[in-house]
C-alpha cells in the first residue's frame, strides 16, 4: 500500500531564528520546528535532557511498600527470588534487581520460565515449586505478573510473600499480591506511565538504595551501582520498543554511555561479539539491531537463564563463553526466522483473501514459537497491518500466538474483545501473545477483523511518512548530520529525522546485499553531489528502481557511516517514487 508523504510546514523566519539562537544548521532547526520545539528554551530543555529529570522513584505507585518489604527481607536474612520474563526487558530487569540485592548482601536468586515449556509470566507450578523449596522466601516479579490473578492466589494460599512489578496492560482485576508496582495502577498520578519492566525495576532498585543509605540518599557504592544499572535499563527500554520519550529517553541517553563506560563483565563480552567494543559512542540502533537480538535469541530458543547469567556473572572467562554461545544462538535464530518469514509470505500468497481484512492471522504447525514475534513484526511492516502468527501444536490442538501492531493499532484492546475465543492472552497495545484452540483460529480471524473495525475506537490515521523537511543532497554535510544525532536517542514514537529530496538519478543499477540478499545498495547523484543509499529489507525494489528512466524522489534518514577511519554521509532509504509522480500530486502537509 503506497504511503502518503506528509511534509511538515515550516516558517522560514522561525527556522532561521532557531538556527541562529542555537548556533546550529538549518537542517537541525527545521527538525526541531517540525517536532514542536519552536523556541530556544524548549529546544535546549529537550537537547540537554539530564539524569536529574528522572522522577523520584517513590512517586511510582506501590514502590514505597515494595522497597520497604525488600529491605525488611534483606535485614531478616530471608531468601529473595526474582521471577523475570524471558525477553530482553525481563532479563535486564532481573539483572538490575539481582545486582542491587547482591550488593546489599542479600541471599538472592532468580527464576526465568522456559518460553517453550512454561510460557509467559508467573505460573502456578513454578509458584508451588518455589514455595516448597523455601516457604519463607520473598518472591518479586519483574516485567510480568500484573494479570496473574490465579497465580497470586496460589501464592497467598501457600503463605508466600509476593511483590509484583510490571508495566503491561492491566486486567480488570488486580492480583492479590502483598503489593503491586505499576506506573498505571488505578488512580496513579505518576508523571510518566510508559516505563518498561527494566525501567520499573531500576526505580525499585533506586528506592531500595535510598533506604539502605543515609537520610534517603544512596551510599557512594550504591550510587555507582545505579549509574551502571542505567545501562541495563537502557537495554530493556530499547529492546521492548516502548516510547522513547520522557523518562525513557533520559534512561537510554545516559544508559548508552553507561554500557560503554561502566560495563559489567558480561556486557563487555557481549559488546565484543557484536564488534562494538571499540566504539566511542553507542546508539539505540546498536541495541535494537545488535545487542538486543542476541540476548533475545537465548529467550526465544528456550535458554533465557543463560542470558541472565551473562548479565550477572563476575567470571570473565564464563562471560566470554556465554557471549560466544549466545552469538551462535542468534545465528540459529536468524536461520529459523528467514525460513518462517518465507513461509508466512507464501501462506499469504495462497490466501490472498486474508488481505481483505484489516488484521492478518497466520497459523502453521511448522513454526517455532520463540521466533513468531519478530516474524510477525516483519510481516506487519510488509503488508502494513497488524499481524498475529500462531504456532499450532498438533499433539494437543493448541496454538501459541504472538502479534505485533501496525500504525498505532491497539492490539491488546482488540484481543480483549475476542477473549471468549481465546484460552488466554496478554501484552500491551503494540505487542501481545495468546493461546487458542486450533479449531477456533478461523472464527478468531473473523472476530478480530470485526474488533479491528469497532466504530467506538478512535480512527487510525492512514499510513503515512511524516517528513521533517525537503532538502537537497548538498545540505547533508557530515557536520549537519552529526548535529541531528543530538536529538537522539531515537526509537518508538521518537524516530530519526526523515527528509525528502527530488530530482535524484541512479548512477548504477541497485545491488542486493546482506544475508539472503534482502537489502539494497544504491549510488545516487543530484547535481554534483554523490551519496550512497541503502534500503534495508527492500530487495524487491531493485527491478522497479533500475527500470526508472527519469529522476527519482527519495524519502530517507541520513546517518554517518564510519569505515576504516573514514566518515561519510549515508542515506537510509525508507520510500521512493518517480520524481514526476511526486510533482504531479500535491504533497500532504501537517
Amino acid at each position: 500500500m503506497p504511503r502518503n508523504w506528509r511534509f511538515a510546514l515550516h516558517d522560514r523566519g522561525l527556522v532561521a531564528r532557531l538556527a541562529s539562537d542555537l548556533n546550529c544548521s538549518p537542517l537541525l532547526a527545521q527538525v526541531l520546528a517540525a517536532r514542536g520545539l519552536k523556541s530556544r528554551e524548549a529546544a535546549n530543555i529537550f537537547l540537554q535532557a539530564r539524569l536529574a529529570d528522572l522522577h523520584d522513584p517513590n512517586l511510582l505507585p506501590g514502590i514505597a511498600e515494595a522497597a520497604d518489604r525488600v529491605v525488611a527481607a534483606l535485614r531478616d536474612g530471608r531468601r529473595i527470588t526474582i521471577y523475570g520474563d524471558y525477553d530482553v526487558d525481563g532479563m535486564t530487569a532481573t539483572s538490575i534487581l539481582w545486582r542491587c540485592l547482591k550488593l546489599a548482601g542479600g541471599t538472592v536468586d532468580y527464576y526465568i520460565p522456559c518460553r517453550l515449556e512454561e510460557g509467559y509470566g508467573l505460573n502456578s507450578d513454578a509458584v508451588r515449586k518455589l514455595a516448597e523449596e523455601d516457604p519463607g522466601r520473598l518472591l518479586v516479579t519483574v516485567d510480568c505478573g500484573c494479570c496473574s490473578v490465579r497465580e497470586a492466589e496460589v501464592a497467598r494460599e501457600l503463605g508466600l510473600e509476593l511483590i509484583i512489578t510490571d508495566h503491561h496492560t492491566l486486567a480488570d482485576e488486580l492480583p492479590a499480591a502483598a503489593c503491586v508496582v505499576h506506573p498505571r495502577l488505578p488512580g496513579s498520578e505518576y508523571p510518566f506511565q510508559d516505563l518498561c519492566g527494566a525501567g520499573v525495576a531500576f526505580k525499585l532498585a533506586w528506592a531500595i538504595c535510598q533506604r539502605l543509605g543515609e537520610n534517603g540518599r544512596a551510599t557512594p557504592r550504591l550510587r555507582e551501582f545505579l549509574m551502571s544499572a542505567v545501562g541495563l535499563a537502557a537495554l530493556g527500554t530499547v529492546a521492548d520498543v516502548v516510547p522513547l520519550v520522557g523518562e525513557n529517553r533520559v534512561l537510554v541517553r545516559y544508559g548508552l554511555d553507561a554500557v560503554l563506560q561502566r560495563p559489567f563483565l558480561g556486557m563487555a563480552a557481549l559488546l565484543a561479539v557484536c564488534g562494538l567494543q571499540d566504539r566511542k559512542q553507542l546508539t539505540a540502533e546498536d541495541i535494537g539491531f545488535a545487542i538486543g537480538p542476541r540476548l533475545n535469541a537465548a529467550g526465544r530458543l528456550g535458554q533465557a537463564r543463560l542470558a541472565v547469567e551473562l548479565l550477572t556473572t563476575e567470571d570473565r572467562a564464563r562471560a566470554g563463553q556465554l557471549a560466544t554461545y549466545i552469538d551462535q544462538l542468534n545465528k540459529d535464530r536468524q536461520s529459523v526466522e528467514r525460513k518462517m518469514y518465507k513461509q508466512a509470505r507464501e501462506l499469504v500468497g495462497r490466501n490472498e483473501g486474508w488481505l481483505d481484512r484489516p488484521v492478518l492471522v497466520l497459523p502453521s504447525s511448522e513454526w517455532h514459537p520463540g521466533v513468531m514475534g519478530i516474524v510477525a513484526s516483519r510481516i506487519a511492516e510488509q503488508y502494513e497491518r497488524p499481524t498475529i502468527l500462531i504456532a499450532v501444536n498438533e499433539a494437543d490442538g493448541v496454538g501459541q500466538g504472538s502479534g505485533r501492531s501496525f500504525n498505532g493499532f491497539d492490539l491488546h484492546g482488540a484481543l480483549s474483545r475476542c477473549a471468549p475465543l481465546l484460552l488466554g492472552f496478554g501484552g500491551h497495545r503494540y505487542a501481545a501473545g495468546l493461546r487458542i484452540a486450533a479449531d477456533q483460529i478461523d472464527a478468531f480471524r473473523e472476530a478480530l477483523a470485526e474488533a479491528a473495525c469497532d466504530p467506538s475506537d478512535e480512527p487510525l490515521d492512514e499510513p503515512h511518512l511524516a517528513i521533517d523537511a525537503e532538502v537537497s543532497l548538498a545540505d547533508l554535510t557530515p557536520r549537519a548530520v552529526r548535529e541531528l544525532d543530538s536529538l537522539g536517542p531515537f526509537g518508538s514514537e521518537h524516530r530519526r529525522p526523515l527528509f525528502a529530496t527530488t530530482g535524484v538519478e541512479l548512477l548504477e543499477p541497485p545491488s542486493r546485499m546482506g544475508n539472503g540478499e534482502r537489502h539494497l545498495s544504491l549510488k545516487v547523484r543530484q547535481g554534483s553531489k554523490v551519496l550512497r543509499a541503502v534500503a534495508f529489507g527492500r530487495a524487491e525494489w531493485a527491478e522497479d528502481l533500475a527500470a526508472q528512466q527519469g529522476g527519482l524522489a527519495l524519502c530517507f534518514a541520513p546517518q554517518l557511516n564510519h569505515y576504516r577511519g573514514f566518515e561519510s554521509v549515508e542515506m537510509h532509504l525508507v520510500d521512493w517514487r518517480p520524481a514526476a509522480a511526486l510533482a504531479a500530486s500535491a504533497p500532504a502537509v501537517s
